[in-house]
């Protein structure tokens, strides 16, 4: 089957090539490559590989670990054909053409979530299967130019208690238990046996988004004191390779950091759902002042074109390198890669909590279908996307995501904000587009789709007044318009400057978007549209 994407569609992006003459390191502030070139890294997560989660099947409740879906698929196929299941699955997911493409698209690295099961048995002993799976990754990467940042997503026992990491029993036991805690600290010991002198390894992440909501708090010291333990141990065999650690509550909450754990260090954090504004990463900010240490926005994404341009351009101002989340998954509009889903999969997610609708041949007939779909050639790519994260010829940008370099450089403009926890310092005429009540974060999740109403956000101009977006190089103005709440035209002047596209009101007015020629994201929400019509 040819790729979905019709050939009009398909953009171009500038490779990143990764340099594999040294290992990247902390110096500074700053990482490095291994000839001290500064990086701002732009990367894409692997999930739902090594670590399946049920959200990336558009599964809900009862199959939504791994462990869950694992059990729905062996129920509805069987155990042998769910083994052969499992095999193709992780054969296919991820191949050398995801990685080419991956290059191909701007970035250079990509972030691997591993699955301690998949690397370690119960007995604390290594899997070779599974460390041939990220060999193969880490050869293929090598081909391709990116570098490999290895992340123990799913921990021995479980480090969140939640389903994204594979606890057994919804605990975050990796704490609780002392022989998951020799697991895991065995577990990096071996990565950096294997993985010491690879510098297509850019680092190991150590644990993801350990210990959140109340588990934040119980366990705090013990995080730290693993975190010690893990640096040690990794120490005693890999001198090389960077460290990451990441704070708990999904990665949110830096209060263990007081001190430096190792010089080759950074600090990672992740942003999902919530404004795009230096207040929102103003403690992140504040560490790597206080410690002089790199930071790394590792895992965010799960939005529409519009808060992924305002956050990714948020990181970059503040020169903080990041990972879009996820490379791929089934039906989606916010990954750069959407896996077209078989004919009869609604029939297996009716199956979670009940009787199959489907008899074992059907139900094995449509995972071998799922196999086929998730080919990346047989993918519908989204570029707009990757143009959203990268600012290089983005499809659309909101008015409230002008540049994040302050007065006279991003924007000038004088005025009283009306939106509350959103760029109050800037003294600009921000404000909800509509009258009424309004959510108290209007950036909550959105699966790709455009704000609602009362949650869309425009800025008022005086005349002379102006904002300045930042877009990539190749960004030119003329193949932008500037919209209204109306979606009509506004009366600005739209240039190209060093800085990026300068919108300059030339009679008063209300700034909503900026929108690329011809682009086909729809700027208003589909309740919006049903309001429309019924009136």
């Amino acid at each position: 089957m040819p790729n979905p994407v019709p050939e009009s569609s398909v953009r171009t992006f500038a490779r990143r090539p990764a340099s594999f003459t040294g290992f990247v390191r902390r110096e500074g502030t700053e990482l490095v490559d291994g000839d001290g070139r500064p990086l701002l890294l732009r990367g894409v997560g692997l999930g739902n590989w090594l670590l399946p989660e049920g959200y990336m099947w558009r599964f809900g409740p009862g199959a939504e670990s791994p462990r869950e879906i694992e059990a729905l698929v062996e129920r509805l196929v069987g155990a042998s054909d769910a083994d052969a299941f499992w095999r193709g699955f992780r054969d296919r997911y991820v191949t050398e053409h995801d990685i080419a493409a991956i290059a191909d698209l701007g970035f250079d690295h990509v972030r691997l979530p591993i699955n301690a099961r998949v690397v370690q048995d119960a007995a604390g002993r290594p899997i070779e299967s599974g460390y041939a799976l990220i060999d193969r990754l880490i050869d293929w990467c090598r081909d391709h130019r990116l570098w490999v940042l290895l992340d123990l997503h799913g921990a021995p026992g479980g480090q969140t208690g939640t389903n994204i990491d594979d606890s057994p029993n919804n605990l975050p036991e990796l704490f609780m238990h002392e022989r998951y805690r020799r697991h895991t600290i065995e577990l990096w010991r071996e990565v950096a046996r294997r993985y010491r002198d690879e510098p297509v390894v850019l680092g190991y992440d150590l644990l993801n988004e350990p210990l959140p909501n109340e588990w934040q708090h119980r366990y705090a010291d013990e995080l730290a004191e693993l975190y010690r333990d893990l640096t040690a141990a990794i120490r005693e065999i890999d001198q090389r390779h960077l460290i990451m650690y990441e704070g708990s509550h999904w990665a949110t909450n830096w209060s263990i950091f007081t001190d430096v754990w190792d010089e080759n260090s950074a600090l990672q954090f992740h942003k999902y759902w919530s404004p795009a504004d230096v207040a929102s990463i103003a403690p992140f900010l504040e560490a790597r002042e206080r410690l002089g240490v790199p930071i790394y926005m590792g895992e965010g994404g799960e939005h529409n074109l519009e808060w992924l341009y305002a956050a990714f351009r948020l990181y970059e101002a503040h020169g903080i390198g990041w990972n879009l989340w996820p490379w791929k998954k089934l039906d989606t509009l916010t990954s750069p890669a959407s896996v077209v889903a078989p004919e009869r999969w609604d029939d297996v997610i009716a199956s979670i909590g009940g009787e199959s609708r489907l008899t074992r041949d059907e139900a094995r007939a449509v995972f071998e279908e799922l196999l086929d779909a998730i080919a990346i050639d047989r993918c519908i790519l989204r570029p707009e996307v990757v143009a959203a994260v990268t600012g290089d010829r983005p499809v659309v940008v909101p008015a409230w995501a002008y540049g994040f370099d302050g007065a006279g450089e991003s924007f000038d403009a004088v005025a009283e904000a009306a939106v509350p926890n959103l760029r109050e310092g800037d003294r600009l005429a921000l404000r909800f587009a509509t009258d009424g009540p309004h959510p108290d974060n209007p950036f909550e999740h959105r699966a790709g789709g455009p704000f609602r109403a009362d949650e869309r956000i425009v800025v008022d101009l005086a005349p002379g007044e102006w904002l300045v977006f930042d877009v990539g190089d190749e960004t030119d103005a003329a193949g932008y318009t500037p919209l209204g709440p109306d979606r009509e035209p506004v009366p600005a002047t739209i240039e190209r400057v060093a800085r990026g596209i300068r919108v300059t009101a030339d009679a008063p007015m209300t700034l909503a978007w900026i929108v690329a020629d011809g682009a086909e994201y729809p700027l208003v929400a589909l309740e919006d549209h049903e309001h429309a019509h019924s009136a």
